[in-house]
């Protein structure tokens, strides 16, 4: 059977918090009996953008992560209330706005933080993936319809089909370790969660500082290259896609063949090295 999954393209995120706002325009003030209680005015977001900047000076960047709810297939919250939360056949989730009454440890039970607690209506609620929108002929949710750079995508396959999409374009998904097997997926995630090394190489030519293109540079680790580059016109290097472990790294500038200069970096971040200027 087909069923509903979302791919979330963390590269084309600009934090324009038009899905966030489309959600708060579908459900403040709005019940859907069987879907959803109404939304608060204030103080929920349902769909919620992350923020990560990575690096220092010239060498930074910053990485946007909508976050919502997984619609995970095993799903915590269901296990903490079978009563009142269920999975349709579709593979949405849906914590039913009756059932779930006063239910104000399923907030809780949620790894990813993704369920919200309505005081004045003693419910818990999410973004119920606009199920009742799609019941009533929708292509698509809303905040796949107004998302302009195309960081949203929502696709209705079978199992067999969203494995060939995830390993054809390369999805992940939030907190493997948590083992609840969302039905959101992400692309490009390593431009939040993973760290890079960048620097710039310089040299002295008649008494001028002069960017070096074209030097090679390799980053080695536990004595074996990682990946080998080659600084562009600015003599700028980047080394991207690391996991920050509080490991040391050594970059090693190469010039005919030879080592002429090594940096050990401790990444636990994304760090900058700045310019090295070489004689």
């Amino acid at each position: 059977m087909k069923k509903w999954n979302l791919i979330v393209d963390v590269e084309n995120c600009t934090n324009c918090n038009v899905c966030t706002l489309a959600v708060q325009d579908e459900h403040v003030g709005n019940s859907f009996p069987g879907y959803a209680e109404e939304m608060p005015k204030h103080g929920h977001r349902w769909i919620e953008i992350m923020r990560k900047e990575r690096g220092a000076g010239s060498a930074t960047d910053v990485a946007y992560l909508p976050t919502m709810c997984q619609h995970c297939d095993d799903a915590p919250c269901m296990k903490a209330a079978p009563d009142a939360v269920s999975k349709r056949p579709d593979g949405i989730v849906i914590i039913d706005p009756v059932k779930a009454k006063g239910r104000k440890d399923l907030v809780g039970s949620c790894p990813y933080g993704a369920i919200w607690w309505n005081e004045e209506k003693q419910v818990p609620q999410h973004w119920i993936f606009d199920a009742h929108l799609l019941d009533a002929g929708w292509k698509e949710p809303r905040c796949v319809t107004v998302c302009a750079t195309n960081a949203l995508q929502s696709v209705k396959v079978d199992d067999d089909e969203m494995l060939h999409l995830i390993d054809k374009q390369g999805l992940e998904v939030l907190h493997e370790e948590y083992e609840t097997k969302p039905r959101v997926y992400y692309k490009n995630l390593w431009r939040y969660t993973s760290s890079f090394i960048a620097g710039s190489l310089s040299g002295i030519r008649d008494n001028k500082i002069e960017c070096l293109e074209g030097l090679e540079v390799q980053l080695v680790f536990d004595n074996e290259n990682v990946e080998t580059q080659n600084t562009d016109n600015f003599g700028d290097f980047k080394f991207d896609k690391l996991k920050a472990r509080g490991q040391t790294y050594q970059v090693q500038v190469i010039d005919k063949g030879k080592i002429v200069k090594t940096i050990d970096v401790i990444l636990d971040q994304s760090i900058n090295i700045g310019e090295i200027i070489l004689e």
